[in-house]
């Protein structure tokens, strides 16, 4: 090629980068409000962004993978974690963890409640954008520094679902471990199967064992009289038995979601209390 042709090249190269370049800039422009849901951002959303930026959240934690990168990203928080979790999170954190043991650093913001409604709005209008699979999982905050766990089992507990493989195609234990990590939102993202790693909700490991004991201590207070008639209550009828312990409830009310009786077939709540029974 001679000092010609490489021009040539070099110009037209450029012309077709610069031409596809912005073809794609405006198609995406094209499509930021369907996949924005920009019809959905209102006036509490807005707020809820201003306290958002007021209070420097962005300094610790990340949206759509952008941010300080300190703590866990947020992007789709709502889908993990239930309005009443978080509204109870933002008012104090530190009844979720003891900071000295724990090294959880998250400072109490003292928000009013209208704030809390309004950042909630916000993190909600987030947690429905189509960001395209980006970032590629979400950070999740789990127990990895709980006393008695190591880290090879707190890197387990926050392994994304999909990481892990389930085989046995016909197994009910099989099928509801793939239950377990794919309902809406996922079960893994709130328990862990590791002892001792409380996340939103409290471990699983050992369920089977917890769940004989609590039936026969008498401080059990909801109807269920077997291992696996407890389990089924838990999924659809979360608040029928609290376990102690701020950081799961509040108010009497369980902060697990109350939708799963209606997102999941009778089946795969059956797959779902066999596979939880399966942890003894």
């Amino acid at each position: 090629m001679n000092k010609r042709q490489a021009r040539l090249f070099a110009i037209t190269s450029t012309l077709l980068a610069s031409v596809a370049f912005i073809g794609l800039t405006l198609d995406s422009h094209r499509q930021f409000g369907k996949l924005t849901n920009a019809d959905k951002i209102t006036p509490a959303v807005t707020r809820g962004k201003d306290v958002w930026h007021n209070n420097n959240c962005i300094n610790c934690h990340t949206l759509f993978g952008e941010g300080a990168y300190y703590a866990p990203d947020l992007t789709k928080i709502t889908k993990l974690r239930g309005e009443a979790y978080l509204t109870a999170y933002m008012r104090d954190p530190s009844k979720f963890y003891d900071e000295t043991r724990h090294r959880r650093l998250m400072p109490k913001q003292n928000l009013s409640d209208g704030d809390i409604a309004d950042l909630y709005a916000f993190l909600d209008w987030v947690s429905n954008v189509d960001n395209q699979g980006w970032p590629p999982r979400p950070i999740l905050v789990t127990g990895s520094t709980f006393p008695g766990t190591d880290q090879s089992t707190a890197t387990a507990a926050a392994t994304p679902p999909a990481a892990r493989p389930v085989s046995g195609a016909e197994d009910p234990v099989a099928l509801g471990e793939r239950v377990f990590r794919s309902a809406t939102p996922a079960c893994a993202a709130c328990h862990s199967i590791a002892p001792g790693v409380n996340m939103a909700g409290p471990s699983l490991a050992g369920l089977a064992g917890r769940t004989q004991t609590l039936l026969a201590s008498g401080s059990y207070r909801g109807q269920a009289k077997d291992l696996a008639g407890y389990i089924r209550e838990s999924i659809t009828e979360p608040s029928a038995h609290l376990v102690p312990g701020a950081m799961f409830s509040a108010n009497g009310v369980s902060f697990m979601p109350t939708t799963y009786g209606k997102s999941m077939s009778p089946q795969e709540v059956e797959q779902l209390a066999a596979y939880l029974s399966s942890l003894k």
